[in-house]
């Protein structure tokens, strides 16, 4: 409805302009006819009959012009009309055909609409994006079902096998719920990483002055113990660095990224920390070798090193990808790169506090 109305508009634009160009020619060609026939004659003597007869069939001829010129010119501008929005009609089409599962068709439109060719590549862009989007969101509702359905089979497991035991003692019992404890304490800390990754999809709202070096510095002590546990040495460099941030979601940042750092890591190992100014924060560990190929994978949900899934023994497999979420609302590229002797550096570059975010 809308495109035919559009070629209604067109079509009646395209008539009446060549309508006005009709009767200013016509009025340019009758004009010195009109005056000349009125004028051709002797003083003191009545005006011509025929030059008034010439007028009178001039004036004819040009009235049944200009009704031939508007019809022509209304027949035409219909026909012109529909070609051009015939492109809109394609896009329109194109765009309602489309559904969540059907996002990687794309939109055909002739090369000779040049200009609505590069519509239809934008609005291709825009459906390619939202493809990647939904298919990343699947994949993800996917894996996080999976991981969450998991321990509570475990959990029923434990349960009918401790109370299908008929020599079960108060020792076992306490045994189960004691695996039992643990299980649940897992899904906590999954549900509390998917809800920190979720926040970091979402925009800051509010953005406030971020001191990163004592943020960093709170993060460093909170993982003292794990690192002494696990015999690796911390090196940090804090030098006083203030960004624009949620501060929540910074610290969040800055501990997934010791952790990571801490958990993938050999015994003896080491982890460097450094802030700097306007607003990076390097974090490098020493490790096993990572292939640069597997660097994308890793900051992906529930992905880790070497295998499709986490291990999930060792972590819940969010902690880059919270990272990577965290960094792009606070549009702060991240870098990584694997270090010659094995391990990764990760670089984040906040952006520098001014007057305020754009």
């Amino acid at each position: 409805m809308t495109g035919r109305r559009l070629r209604t508009r067109l079509a009646l634009l395209h008539a009446g302009l060549a309508f006005a160009c009709g009767v200013l020619l016509l009025a340019f060609v009758d004009l010195p006819l009109i005056v000349t026939g009125n004028t051709t004659h002797k003083p003191g003597t009545g005006p011509s009959t025929g030059a008034t007869t010439n007028v009178a069939e001039v004036l004819r001829y040009s009235a049944v012009a200009l009704v031939v010129i508007a019809g022509v010119s209304v027949g035409l501008g219909w026909l012109i009309a529909g070609r051009a929005v015939r492109p809109i009609r394609l896009i329109t089409a194109s765009a309602r055909t489309m559904s969540a599962d059907t996002l990687d068709s794309r939109m055909r439109v002739p090369a000779a609409y040049r200009e609505f060719t590069d519509l239809a590549d934008t609005l291709d862009g825009l459906v390619r994006r939202l493809h990647e989007s939904f298919t990343a969101q699947r994949q993800f509702v996917a894996n996080a079902s999976h991981e969450l359905r998991t321990p509570l089979t475990v959990q029923r497991t434990l349960l009918q096998l401790t109370l299908a035991d008929p020599d079960a003692t108060a020792g076992t019992l306490r045994s189960a719920c004691e695996d039992l404890l643990a299980l649940g304490e897992r899904q906590e800390h999954l549900i509390d990483a998917l809800l920190t990754l979720a926040a970091g999809y979402r925009p800051i709202d509010c953005w406030e002055p971020v001191d990163l070096a004592d943020v960093t510095r709170n993060a460093v002590l909170n993982h003292h113990a794990e690192a002494e546990r696990r015999g690796i040495r911390v090196a940090a460099t804090l030098d006083p660095v203030t960004v624009p941030g949620d501060a929540r979601l910074a610290a969040s940042l800055v501990t997934n990224l010791v952790d990571n750092a801490l958990r993938y890591n050999v015994s003896g190992g080491t982890v460097e920390i450094a802030t700097m100014p306007p607003g990076r924060l390097t974090v490098s560990n020493s490790g096993h070798p990572i292939p640069g190929s597997e660097l994308d994978r890793m900051f992906q949900p529930f992905q880790r090193l070497g295998t499709d899934r986490v291990d999930r023994t060792d972590g819940h497999g969010l902690g880059l990808a919270i990272v990577a979420a965290i960094a792009h609302a606070h549009r702060a590229p991240v870098t990584a790169y694997p270090r010659p002797g094995g391990g990764l550096h990760i670089t984040v570059d906040f952006p520098s506090i001014g007057p305020g975010p754009a």
